[in-house]
């Protein structure tokens, strides 16, 4: 079956020549043109050359128009990050709600260079001098081995027209400037540039799959468990390694930290030493750097549950609560409770400084804070803990320990099974 394609088209030289050479080999395909407004009668006009375009090529074409500069103050981006963001968001709503199998654009090897100085200049890792990748998902860049000349000479050709950007001209923009000044500098200095160029790329892409392969190992070995949006790495595995900097990196550098000498100094901080990025947390803890995402705001608020509910997504996981059950093997993510013993409606909290509860199996009240430093939980490990709670009194440390005071006796009439289901990230409102 023929793959329906998307392409992405400015009305500039490189998205043309890719539609007309899709055109020719007669690939299905429909054009997708967005309109930043940033341009005044400039973007209008693009619009209307790409509709021309269409018409001419009896293509189907989708345009979108966009108050650029409004979404940029809003989001707090540059004109550039926003309007890229915009396009993209953009494509792969009008790709996933069409059935289009693939967006294609029309990135040259130019473009890929001037990626590549770019982060250079602000400081990068492998991935960042890797350049721009052919395939990314859906998202295909079939022109990238080419030039602008080469594709410039495949237009006049075949006598094909197209728009020129005049924003492309100034050097406003770092990209232009790389583009106009040091480019061409660095052309005439090696006018084998762009060759060489696609030779250094393919031996920094095989590097980074070794690495790549080479951080799987390391995962393998180091990371203790990883659930709950905690993952726990041992540091004496991480300490056997010759530059344990450079493997952090690798390992964390998709959570958003920065400060990777203070992440590097973990290794030998004291228990409890922190590091954040805007997402994450990264804990020292003991033998183990624990890593854990931020909770998101609203998170610890609490939820009543009604003596109907069967059902209950919370953050440690999946709550039932399940009538007249029979009693099986009791675990810390099962419990079985004396049903007429809880008021309802019952809550789900956090817990906090000075909560205390009965321990299942023991006499007399224990403080949460006493019992989690029995079970050597990590400063992380306790925010993750929830408690479920009729009235005042705690019936489970869920995922933990019941409580003493709600546990089945001779005496129980009606007896309720709670369980713990599979861990997930969401949380709502009890399904009654």
């Amino acid at each position: 079956m023929e793959s329906r394609l998307l392409i992405a088209i400015s009305g500039g030289l490189d998205s043309v020549v890719l539609t007309h050479l899709c055109h020719k080999l007669g690939l299905s395909f429909a054009l997708a043109h967005c309109n930043f407004n940033l341009r005044g009668m400039e973007s209008d006009s693009d619009e209307d050359f790409v509709l021309e375009l269409a018409e001419n090529l009896d293509l189907e074409i989708f345009i979108e128009s966009f108050d650029t500069e409004a979404y940029a103050k809003n989001q707090k981006l540059s004109i550039q990050m926003a309007a890229r963001e915009l396009r993209y968001n953009w494509f792969s709503e009008v790709s996933s709600s069409l059935g289009f199998d693939y967006i294609l654009t029309a990135h040259h090897a130019g473009d890929n260079l001037e990626t590549v100085l770019i982060n250079l200049s602000r400081g990068t890792g492998l991935k960042g001098l890797t350049g721009i990748p052919e395939v990314n998902g859906n998202i295909v860049r079939p022109l990238l081995p080419f030039s602008r000349e080469a594709l410039e000479h495949y237009a006049h050709e075949h006598k094909i027209r197209w728009q020129e950007d005049s924003s492309n001209a100034t050097n406003k923009y770092l990209r232009n400037k790389l583009r106009h000044e040091v480019i061409p500098i660095l052309k005439d200095i090696n006018p084998e540039l762009h060759k060489n160029f696609k030779t250094t790329l393919e031996h920094l892409n095989a590097a980074s799959e070794i690495i790549d392969d080479s951080i799987k190992a390391l995962s393998k070995r180091a990371i203790d468990s990883s659930e709950n949006a905690i993952s726990k790495y041992r540091i004496s595995e991480l300490k056997t390694l010759k530059n344990p900097k450079a493997y952090l990196y690798e390992l964390l550098k998709d959570y958003g930290f920065k400060a990777w000498e203070d992440v590097s100094d973990l290794l030998d901080a004291q228990s409890g030493k922190q590091v954040f990025s805007a997402t994450h947390c990264l804990l020292k803890d003991r033998d183990y750097l624990i890593l854990t995402e931020i909770s998101e705001k609203g998170q610890h608020k609490e939820i009543l549950i009604s003596a109907q509910t069967e059902t209950l997504q919370t953050p440690a996981g999946t709550v039932t609560f399940e009538k007249n059950a029979e009693i099986s093997a009791l675990t810390n993510n099962t419990i079985f409770v004396d049903k007429d013993r809880l008021k309802y409606p019952l809550k789900l909290r956090k817990w906090g400084t000075g909560d205390a509860f009965h321990p299942f199996g023991m006499t007399g009240k224990k403080k949460l804070s006493k019992f989690f430093k029995d079970e050597k939980l990590s400063l992380i490990e306790k925010e993750q803990v929830w408690l479920l709670c009729s009235q005042d009194k705690i019936v489970w440390v869920i995922g933990m320990r019941a409580d003493e005071r709600f546990k089945v006796t001779e005496q129980t009439k009606h007896i309720l099974k709670i369980e713990l289901a599979v861990p997930s990230k969401e949380f709502g409102t009890p399904k009654d």
